[in-house]
């Protein structure tokens, strides 16, 4: 027996070999962790047993991520995302429980041996239908397909589940209750959930932002760090005191915490705990692992792992397909999502708390999600290569969108090809039409690229890292092409490319810092724009202007920093927060707006919408195709393309009013 120290000591030396062990091999933390529970837990080594200390420890990681989940929680993007959060990842997480119940079921009646209860299936099913969010996204944010159609798929069916999790942590503990008393227990734990969050939702919305403004103006960390506990740890007291989750009331007051301005602060400072803790939470969950009797039933928990892998495959990729997607597009959501996640082990250790599930199955069950987490990022990282072999159509659809392209850029020559069309090839786009220069712009966003074509802008949804976009985009009658996605991988792929189809071609490379300069250089890089060191330039040269340099003098020595490659300028002294995640912005964007028949708009003045009151301009109006000069006074029409610059709030409030 340890002691409590021994046993912390413990934990954190196994944890940081086992992390330190899976990033070497570009595995997810997570995975480490359990493989260090497995090794430690009393069923191998016997290292640490199960005690109530690591328990209560770990039970408070699962509260620090579901306060995390509910920072994350918008109102705004559920409503942009409604059809796929609500309509494709509700279709998922409910047939996944309705199917495995089902097949629970008939195992129980083809072999009376082996019973499984509904409640028990219904517990599984909430299991199996959970996906890795932290897996998931990784791979995604690595392969730059965040924003591809299938990505935008992947997300709303990961936010479905994280909301999911809610009910289901209310229902399971319900389902371990006498069968007879089930429906009264179920409408009890519901009508105590709906008061506690509509007193916690009304009182605590307005309290939240005027408490958190009174503790940010004493000006103390370590007093926001104490008050940001302090609601976290009280609003899973209060679920808990009314019989609910502890893990509920932290969702609660993450949800809270997002509606005020110091949300990305709260995320910053919350983190260590967050993944700490959580980690320790895997860590537990390992240790429940019984490796000899997993051996000795191997071929069990491949039957586990094959069948949820496959049923959910086809399920997700069947919705996905019967919700207007492509085969392809379809095959893609289903792959990536196939495996098991961490909140599947979240409910999996409920329903065995709860003495739902047979602890020799819970062991199966246990085994085949691990293994298929071990699975996902090669079956992820393959999954082009998948769809292609299995998806007929696949070719046809990327051949046709490929021809599009080639169509619409045949004519043009001497042009600039823009990889990206985000802020900053939006910026440079602008600068070349105004000195009649011609461009083509590729995005891999297909919300803004229709956006854009429908403001008049040249661009097509390509992958400038595939070598049938960039010879589709013209690269070999262009005169440059500019990089504009921060992303080294990326803009080295496409160097290569260009060394390949069009060497003596000029290619302008965006990058963060100088930490890569040197490579991209090699690459292929005619120039390197490292945006820290510019802003540090344009820093520099706005200080030296205002001590009164001659402005000849700041541009000679800022010319000469960049003839030097930024030689003088590439050392600095790195700190915490050069490592930290750069806060979300509320930025100015542009965005296009159709009007219909029965827009509000139609017949009015521009003057009279009066949209400057909301924050927002006018920055162009097309109509039938043609770029019309419009003021004040010019009348709105049907099919009237009205394109809007404003922050993300007033872009908003002002379709609103157009529409």
């Amino acid at each position: 027996m340890h002691s409590g120290l021994e046993l912390t000591l413990l934990l954190l030396g196994c944890a940081v070999l086992g992390v330190v062990a899976f990033r070497m091999l570009h595995l997810p933390p997570m995975l480490g962790y359990l493989a260090v529970g497995v090794l430690i837990g009393p069923h191998a080594l016997a290292l640490a047993d199960d005690s109530p200390a690591t328990h209560a420890l770990a039970e408070f990681g699962v509260v620090f991520l579901m306060f995390s989940i509910g920072l994350e929680f918008s109102l705004a993007q559920l409503k942009s995302m409604r059809r796929i959060v609500f309509g494709l990842g509700m279709a998922q997480v409910v047939l996944t429980i309705v199917a495995t119940i089902v097949f629970a079921q008939l195992v129980s009646y083809l072999t009376p041996q082996l019973q499984v209860s509904w409640q028990a299936a219904f517990a599984l099913g909430g299991a199996l239908a959970m996906s890795s969010t932290a897996i998931v996204v990784k791979l995604l944010t690595e392969r730059i397909e965040l924003e591809t159609e299938h990505g935008r798929r992947i997300i709303g069916i990961l936010l479905f589940q994280d909301l999911a999790v809610v009910p289901l942590l209310i229902m399971i503990p319900a389902l371990a209750r006498n069968p007879e008393d089930l429906p009264v227990t179920l409408g009890w734990a519901a009508l105590k959930a709906a008061l506690v969050l509509a007193l916690l939702l009304f009182f605590g919305q307005k309290l939240m932002r005027r408490w958190f403004t009174v503790v940010v103006k004493r000006r103390s960390q370590e007093l926001f760090m104490l008050n940001l506990l302090l609601v976290t740890l009280g609003a899973a007291w209060i679920t808990e005191r009314a019989g609910l989750s502890l893990a509920l009331g932290a969702f609660v007051a993450g949800m809270l915490i997002s509606e005020t301005q110091y949300k990305h602060q709260v995320e910053e400072d919350i983190k260590p705990f967050r993944d700490v803790l959580l980690g320790l939470f895997f860590i537990t969950i390992g240790m429940l692992l019984n490796l000899q009797l997993v051996l000795a039933n191997w071929w069990l928990v491949l039957a586990l792992l094959v069948l949820p892998v496959l049923l959910k495959f086809a399920l997700i990729a069947g919705l996905a397909k019967l919700f207007g997607s492509s085969d392809g597009v379809s095959m893609r959501t289903g792959l990536a999502l196939a495996q098991a996640g961490e909140f599947g082990f979240v409910l999996l250790n409920l329903a065995s708390g709860s003495k739902l599930i047979d602890p020799f199955l819970m062991q199966l069950v246990l085994a085949s999600m691990v293994l298929s987490m071990l699975i996902a990022p090669l079956v992820i990282a393959n999954s082009d290569k998948i769809v292609m072999k299995v998806a007929a159509n696949e070719w046809m659809m990327q051949s046709l969108q490929l021809t599009q392209l080639a169509t619409r850029t045949m004519k043009t020559q001497k042009h600039v090809i823009i990889a990206g069309f985000g802020r900053s090839g939006q910026s440079l786009a602008t600068l070349l039409t105004e000195e009649k220069l011609p461009w083509y712009a590729l995005d891999l966003d297909p919300e803004r690229v229709q956006e854009a074509q429908a403001a008049g802008a040249s661009v097509s949804y390509g992958d400038a890292t595939r070598r049938e976009s960039l010879i589709a985009a013209g690269i070999n009658r262009a005169s440059a092409l500019v990089i504009t996605c921060a992303d080294t991988r990326l803009a080295l792929k496409v160097l290569h490319l260009v060394h390949e189809l069009a060497p003596a071609l000029p290619v302008i490379v965006r990058s963060l810092d100088d930490s890569d300069l040197d490579t991209l250089k090699r690459a292929g890089a005619t120039e390197v724009v490292p945006e820290a060191l510019e802003s540090s330039l344009m820093l520099a040269s706005h200080a030296l202007l205002t001590l009164g340099v001659p402005l000849r003098r700041v541009v000679h020595r800022v010319q000469a920093a960049r003839d030097e490659r930024y030689a003088a300028l590439r050392g600095y002294f790195h700190g915490a927060g050069d490592i930290s995640d750069d806060p979300e912005h509320n930025y100015v964007r542009l965005h296009s707006v159709r009007l219909h028949d029965q827009s509000a708009a139609v017949g009015k003045a521009l003057g009279e919408l009066r949209l400057d009151e909301v924050g927002a301009e006018v920055t162009a109006l097309r109509r039938a195709g043609q770029r019309v000069d419009a003021g004040p006074d010019t009348a709105l029409m049907a099919g009237d393309v009205v394109v809007l610059r404003g922050e993300g709030e007033a872009v908003g409030r002002a379709e609103e009013r157009l529409l």
